[in-house]
């Protein structure tokens, strides 16, 4: 692979400044698409790459749709020339990205493998070409499989593995890169991935579920360490969380206390030793039966935890709607989510979750793009001062070519509309909104759901692998050029 000469240090997502006129969005706004390495690279097998737990799990029958697997994905390894110039076309002034572990460091341990760093080398040098900003996720839930082997993210060592990665990572890309991503939605990574089994590595234990929490919660503390010492005094450091916009069914006082039970497990188990330096005492009260927390949690864990990071990434699709167990029976709601047989909610069992009214996307999820920004509010007003980023935000829907070649996806500009208008209404609120990340970039390998959904502002043929930017990449490219809505 040619390698393009190292730029100058990259920029930076800017502090805000006054609103473009005509719109409530700030000059300096990063307006950018997302995506994850999994489910776009490809080349599993290529330049020493070796397998992560989401090859494993992909090629293990029935837990994807249809048997897929993300060995080619839409091969953006060999075709990230020709993607970065669709970014450019669109006008993204910032991508999201994430690097591979086992493609930098197969087995989670030893040196960096160049050939691997020599891709994001190629990648970052072709963004900064094109004037756009570098974000770099370090974890998008490809853990090496040799470390799963090992215990995974339930065991302590694999939280220092991962820092030793970060450092590899921070000393190679970071005269390219200035803002860093630790994890992206832990909460997938330890309720889906050992709570519910959805997710890779497929476990279903409640207490290995919380164990996990905690080593990503320290992965990510250790992490931030080692990218300070590694990187320039500069370098943004970030974390993304999904956060649940917890609503109550009823305004009884049953389904008050199915929120907290949520928001704690959801929530505040990653905001509370990330940003206040303690995990919630109700959390506690509410798993003490499942996890041994006096064991888990040892000395000096919650300082490495909450090492100061520089911006808050937040991940929303559609809020949440909660019960209690007899206020859901007492109304023989008919609305209640389809769960699997094993929750990724420990300590919660009682809670019955609801669907929300209105349309849904693809996925089933209620569209409803108040909860965005009532989401951002509620983080603005509990951590004042921390600067955010909408790290993810999009939907899935039946996308199709037409018969003269275009994808005229009116329900997405519709979705992203609303979104857009709603991170606008949270920052004429006060939130200090620094950028939007569409999810994502291109149509791309959907995790248990193979490629059946499509979320993608940009169509791919998956036979052959052509791109079309669809009628929403073309109306996203118009706000950014506009610098905000019309």
């Amino acid at each position: 692979m040619t390698v393009v000469p190292a730029q100058s240090t990259s920029g930076l997502i800017p502090a805000p400044r006054a609103a473009v006129p005509g719109s409530t969005f700030p000059a300096g706004f990063a307006w950018g698409a997302a995506t994850a390495a999994y489910q776009i690279e490809g080349a599993v097998t290529e330049d020493g790459r070796t397998p992560s737990i989401w090859d494993v799990f992909s090629h293990t029958p029935g837990k994807v749709v249809n048997g897929d697997n993300g060995d080619t994905a839409v091969d953006h390894y060999h075709r990230f020339r020709e993607d970065v110039r669709l970014m450019a076309d669109l006008g993204l002034t910032s991508y999201r990205f994430s690097l591979a572990w086992p493609r930098i460091q197969p087995t989670g341990r030893g040196p960096a493998v160049e050939r691997g760093l020599d891709f994001y080398r190629a990648l970052t040098d072709e963004l900064l070409a094109h004037g756009i900003t570098p974000v770099a996720t370090l974890y998008h839930w490809d853990l090496p499989q040799h470390l799963e082997d090992l215990g995974g993210w339930t065991v302590r060592d694999t939280s220092y593995r991962f820092a030793e990665y970060a450092a590899l990572a921070a000393e190679a890309l970071g005269d390219r890169i200035g803002t860093w991503t630790t994890l992206n939605e832990p909460w997938c990574s330890a309720f889906l991935g050992y709570g519910s089994g959805v997710h890779a590595p497929g476990h279903t234990s409640p207490a290995e579920a919380l164990k996990a929490a905690h080593h990503l919660n320290l992965g990510h503390g250790l992490a931030v360490g080692a990218l300070r010492a590694a990187l320039p005094a500069s370098a943004q450091i970030a974390l993304s969380l999904n956060l649940h916009q917890v609503r109550p069914l009823t305004g009884d006082a049953s389904d008050a206390d199915a929120v907290r039970q949520i928001d704690a497990v959801g929530n505040r188990i990653f905001t509370g030793p990330v940003l206040r330096g303690a995990y919630p005492a109700d959390l506690l009260e509410d798993t003490v039966h499942l996890v041994d927390w006096d064991a888990l949690v040892q000395p000096g864990d919650l300082d490495e935890i909450s090492r100061p990071i520089d911006l808050l990434g937040i991940n929303y699709y559609t809020p949440t709607v909660v019960s209690s167990r007899e206020n859901a029976e007492a109304g023989a709601r008919s609305d209640v989510h389809g769960a699997s047989e094993h929750s990724p909610w420990p300590g919660a069992d009682d809670i019955v979750f609801h669907q929300a009214p209105g349309a849904v996307t693809a996925m089933d999820w209620p569209i409803d793009a108040t909860g965005l920004t009532d989401l951002l509010l509620d983080v603005h007003q509990a951590h004042p001062g921390l600067p955010m980023l909408v790290t993810e935000n999009g939907a899935a829907f039946d996308d199709e070519v037409g018969p003269d070649g275009t994808v005229d996806d009116s329900d997405r500009i519709a979705y992203l509309h609303d979104h857009l208008g709603a991170v606008a209404r949270a920052i004429e609120a006060g939130a200090d909104v620094r950028g939007y990340y569409l999810w994502s970039l291109m149509d791309n390998f959907e995790w248990a759901h193979g490629y059946a959904k499509r979320f993608g502002a940009v169509h791919v043929d998956y036979q052959t692998l052509v791109r079309t930017p669809k009628a929403s990449a073309k109306w996203y490219s118009e706000v950014i050029r506009r610098g905000g809505l019309a």
